[in-house]
């Protein structure tokens, strides 16, 4: 069958076809204008701004740290510039094969490529990552002479913190590190994480740490623009960072210099003070350790060796430690016995060589007793059964009330971090200390190993210097601190930290003059005064002995035990006796009588300081020989004797936990 078309039919549907084709095509292309006009004009703001982020990179400047001096501008810590071996990860096609080509020319440790390792992870590609640090002269030439070798490495100079007193005055500097995931937190904590940008270390430690805020300073901000694969073409604009603000301290450090020499080999604290002002002149723990171990890294040697020693080189003994002060504590007691009406400086007691309460008797520690004793004999010849007495007589309740406005058992607030608030015991310390209800009760006899420093008592060598200062200055109490002034960055301005006061006691002058009477007679003619023999000045002190374990009822004898079992030596001292100048609290573990340890290097300290006299006071063994010139030890007799105790063994830090009163023991 034959079809027939008609031209004119076709040539219309061929007109609507091009028609309909022609309305798809302008309905593309409107909607394709519509997404443009879209995306060029009403989006325009918002697609600039991420293409701008896409093209410029903000890189923060770390500014430099603030430095630390002691209070005749001796520098403490400081920064100094040193080369640094550092690779820019997107200029370099295989990081781990650079790595092996560089370690080549200069040493590469394990513990490098791992920090490396880990800076990588949390940087971008177009920001440099340090490999080495402190490169030698000689390493420096053979990079440079073969850098055409290896293109994203480069030698930069950078600042890094140094120490140059080295381990002098370690404890109250302390150091910087590494940040870890803790400082992390710690910055997020304090909403700062964009004024930490860049920066690799944070201060880990003393006043690195307590006064962090002030030496960091403000990070700086640069405009980078970068390509499309990330690699930096060229600055736009930089916010220059602003320096850490500088600390300068009370602290002398010829004085702590001094006074960490006088310890020699033997472990200890001590805290001098100017007692006008609360500013601390020394401050020392041994043994001590070098800060600029830490710097870049600590080795995994160096801290095993410095946390695994049983001397305990990284604990601050000087706050954190806390100590039976042992008869440093009886000055103390005989003001409560004034101030309380429980006393009177003339008034005396008749010492026959014990005290009984109940069936249990308190040997004092001089066999015979040292008959008729007031309140300066009392301290002199550091009379146990004085205090036995005055101990019974004033109550538990009454002691803790007078010592801790004292700063006894509560934190002093120096700006060091760390500090240990010790033991000021009463029936409510105890009942919150134990858990079983025998033990929560409070026995008398407790109270009259309190008399003497022993039982529960606790105390930091700060706490005993600073309630020493506060006794000096009439009940004026100054926070004891560290740093002096801070000095802004920017202007220059010496900041005070510390000005006023922060309590005043109510004592009465008399009272107190009739202590310090006592404190000047014992280094004069009292178990002192063979330390202090041809002083140039006149000075007052008080010996002490802390015990570290219990001798249950047996007599104690030195050279039988093991040294770290051997009583502690304390000494407390201040000078001149009629305007005081330095106070100060001396602590030796396990050494022995307080006039054989401590004394010796109150003498040193003080020597120099006021005579500027590098050794003074006598041989050690010169004044243990007067001291046992000065009393004997009465032992165990037939009468029952009951004695407090730590158990052997047990850290420095804590009160004895024995509930037994002191009795029978060497009164210093």
């Amino acid at each position: 069958m034959t079809e027939f078309r008609t031209p004119g039919r076709e040539l219309a549907r061929f007109r609507l076809r091009v028609v309909v084709a022609m309305l798809f095509v302008c309905l593309c292309l409107g909607l394709l204008a519509t997404r443009f006009y879209y995306l060029q004009v009403l989006r325009h703001e918002y697609y600039l701004t991420r293409a701008e982020d896409n093209r410029i990179a903000l890189l923060p400047t770390v500014p430099h740290r603030g430095t630390i001096m002691d209070r005749n501008g001796v520098v403490l810590a400081r920064n100094y510039a040193t080369y640094t071996l550092e690779i820019t990860p997107d200029q370099v096609e295989d990081v781990e094969a650079t790595l092996d080509e560089l370690a080549t020319l200069v040493a590469i440790e394990a513990r490098d490529r791992r920090r490396f390792m880990k800076l990588l992870e949390e940087s971008r590609n177009f920001e440099s990552v340090p490999v080495r640090s402190r490169l030698s002269d000689e390493e420096i030439a053979r990079i440079v002479s073969q850098r055409y070798r290896f293109p994203g490495v480069e030698v930069k100079a950078r600042l890094l913190r140094d120490y140059p007193q080295g381990a002098v005055a370690s404890h109250i500097v302390g150091y910087i590190g590494r940040i870890n995931q803790r400082d992390v937190e710690r910055i997020e904590q304090a909403d700062n994480e964009a004024n930490y940008r860049g920066s690799q270390h944070i201060g880990k430690a003393g006043l690195e740490l307590f006064y962090e805020t002030e030496l960091h300073g403000i990070t700086g901000v640069e405009q980078v623009e970068v390509n499309a694969g990330g690699r930096a073409v060229r600055a736009l604009s930089r916010i220059a960072p602003i320096q850490g603000n500088d600390l300068e301290l009370t602290l002398d450090i010829e004085l702590q210099r001094v006074a960490e020499k006088a310890f020699g080999e033997r472990r200890g604290a001590l805290v001098a003070i100017e007692p006008a002002s609360g500013g601390v002149l020394a401050l020392v723990s041994t043994p001590t350790f070098d800060p600029n171990l830490f710097v870049d890294g600590i080795s995994t040697q160096d801290w095993k060796a410095l946390n695994d020693s049983p001397d305990h080189p990284l604990l601050n003994r000087a706050i954190y430690s806390a100590y039976p002060p042992g008869s440093t504590f009886k000055p103390f007691m005989a003001l409560a016995g004034l101030e309380m009406g429980k006393r009177t400086a003339r008034q005396a007691i008749a010492d026959i060589g014990y005290f009984n309460l109940g069936n249990h008797r308190f040997m004092d520690d001089k066999i015979g007793g040292h008959g008729m004793v007031d309140l300066h004999k009392s301290i002199v010849v550091s009379c146990n059964t004085y205090y036995y007495q005055l101990a019974h007589e004033l109550g538990i309740d009454n002691i803790a009330k007078f010592m801790g406005p004292l700063g006894f058992g509560s934190r002093t607030g120096i700006d060091l971090p760390g500090e240990a608030s010790g033991v000021l015991p009463s029936p409510e310390w105890k009942r919150e200390r134990f858990r079983r209800p025998e033990q929560q009760q409070w026995y008398a006899g407790e109270t009259i190993s309190v008399g003497i420093g022993q039982g529960y008592n606790a105390y930091t060598p700060l706490q005993l210097a600073s309630a020493l200062a506060t006794l000096l200055n009439n009940g004026k109490q100054y926070r004891p601190h560290i740093v002096r002034h801070v000095v802004d960055s920017l202007s220059g301005e010496r900041r005070a930290v510390e000005r006023e006061p922060v309590r005043e006691i109510p004592l009465k002058p008399a009272n107190v003059k009739a202590v310090l009477d006592g404190m000047v007679g014992v280094n004069s003619e009292g178990t002192g005064r063979r330390a202090f023999q041809g002083a140039a000045y006149t000075s007052g002190g008080k010996t002490g002995t802390a015990q570290v374990f219990s001798l249950r009822g047996q007599r104690y004898e030195e050279k039988r035990l093991r040294e770290r079992l051997r009583d502690h030596s304390w000494f407390i001292a201040y000078a001149p006796a009629q305007a005081p100048q330095i106070a100060l609290a001396v602590l030796v573990e396990n050494g022995g009588f307080g006039a054989q340890s401590a004394a010796p290097i109150a003498r040193q300290v003080m020597d120099y300081y006021l005579l500027h006299q590098r050794a003074g006071g006598p041989a050690a063994e010169d004044a243990e020989a007067d001291e046992a010139d000065e009393s004997v030890d009465a032992g165990p007799k037939d009468e029952e004797v009951v004695e407090p105790a730590a158990e052997p063994g047990l850290p420095a830090r804590g009160a004895a936990r024995s509930p037994a009163p002191a009795a029978g023991r060497r009164a210093q």
